[in-house]
């Protein structure tokens, strides 16, 4: 549903998905790039990038839930609905992370012995968390856009009423 909204609260509304962002592409995209050529000789430092997203998402959800209590409800919302996307990447990076271990644990998986075939599994175990990224990136540059023209998802409409907000549309 579409509202009326001031640009303070537009800019509010779009500051948390356009951390989110931040955190996909240069974080997800453009660091692990370039920690996947060093990997071979520092494979420990692959943990850098899921560290700073871990960072950024606790943020996102701290300061989610701090505004409950004290934002303005087109801006909540807006906190709202990226701390409800920051919540399922999290259970993504951790299932990941899980997959990951015990795919190190379950074969004789050593960094000094990485074979195409351990490789090629570990890109296969990887690979729902990249096209999560992709799918992320373009639902948050969507939420961008939506947050600009005073649109909120039903649901949040749902879940934090407000009967002083003025509707532009159904």
């Amino acid at each position: 549903m579409q509202y009326e909204v001031s640009e303070a609260q537009i800019k509010g509304a779009k500051h948390p998905h356009e951390i989110f962002l931040i955190n996909l592409i240069t974080n997800h995209i453009l660091l692990f790039v370039g920690l996947l050529g060093m990997a071979k000789t520092f494979p420990w430092l692959l943990l850098v990038t899921p560290s700073i997203s871990f960072v950024v998402l606790g943020y996102i959800m701290i300061r989610a839930r701090s505004m409950l209590t004290g934002g303005d409800w087109y801006t909540v919302c807006h906190w709202q609905l990226c701390a409800h996307r920051g919540m399922w990447f999290i259970l993504i990076l951790l299932i990941l992370g899980l997959a990951i271990t015990l795919l190190m644990y379950s074969a004789d998986w050593s960094f000094s012995n990485l074979t195409p075939q351990k490789m090629a599994l570990g890109g296969f175990v990887a690979m729902p968390t990249l096209i999560s990224v992709l799918v992320l990136i373009v639902m948050e540059s969507d939420a961008v856009h939506k947050a600009k023209s005073g649109f909120v998802p039903q649901w949040l409409v749902d879940k934090y009423p407000n009967p002083a907000a003025r509707p532009l549309s159904e």
